[in-house]
């Protein structure tokens, strides 16, 4: 199967990267790129995409999610910041349409990887902490893949450890906490995607970092659920569900 891909946000740091890898795979043809100010409907009457691949913003994912949809064409969604009740909209409007869409916080096999392992020692150390660290031009903050390894903590470990009495002298000072998980997060130039989970014990520390110090290491998960997207109807949520789908 040649899968003809249009790539929304092909101008931004993540577009250009998959404008190039696609472009490079044998099975898949680069048939347009649609940017800010470009009309996505007329984009889709044009190229007649067989898969879109959006690494937008989070103000605009929505509304290229449905236009989608509407066309019946399978999305590959890159872009962070919906809400679950997002995703189950989606879900459903793609269900009835029969469209595929892969949304994933994070596309990096490596940074999949250390996901699962922290969800694997959760069962084990309840007591954990995130720290997220990204360029100074992510918006959203905490990143979707520390929100994603949190979900998969939550969904591993019985229960939450009862908090401590804290004192905060800086308002913000221990995070943000999700489903029992602290989380901070990180915001600098220099930096690309990363992330640390730090689990302790009495008298021991579990630490589990991924870097990813280069766009294209994204790029094999991205190009993986182009040519997965087809096999459902429907939202699927996190790359892992692809690479550990017996879990």
């Amino acid at each position: 199967m040649r899968h003809r891909v249009l790539v929304l946000g092909s101008s931004g740091r993540m577009g250009r990267e998959v404008v190039q890898a696609v472009t490079e795979a044998p099975d898949m043809e680069l048939v347009g790129g649609c940017g800010r100010g470009d009309d996505l409907e007329d984009c889709i009457h044009r190229t007649r995409p067989t898969v879109l691949v959006d690494f937008t913003s989070p103000q605009v994912v929505l509304d290229h999610i449905y236009t989608g949809i509407r066309h019946g064409v399978p999305l590959v969604v890159g872009t962070t910041g919906l809400s679950q009740g997002d995703l189950d909209d989606v879900d459903r409007a793609a269900r009835e349409r029969g469209v595929g869409i892969l949304v994933a916080p994070n596309f990096s096999l490596g940074a999949i990887m250390m996901m699962k392992c922290a969800q694997l020692a959760a069962r084990h150390f309840p007591h954990v902490e995130i720290i997220e660290l990204h360029h100074d031009g992510k918006k959203d903050a905490p990143s979707g893949t520390a929100i994603r390894t949190a979900e998969l903590i939550a969904q591993a470990r019985e229960k939450a450890p009862e908090p401590a009495e804290e004192m905060e002298l800086i308002n913000g000072a221990r995070g943000g906490a999700y489903m029992g998980v602290r989380i901070h997060s990180v915001r600098l130039p220099g930096l690309v995607a990363h992330q640390e989970v730090i689990m302790g014990l009495p008298g021991e520390t579990l630490r589990i970092r991924h870097d990813s110090t280069d766009r294209r290491s994204f790029m094999p998960g991205v190009l993986l659920g182009i040519r997965r997207v087809h096999e459902w109807t429907g939202v699927v949520y996190g790359l892992d569900r692809l690479l550990f789908p017996d879990a």
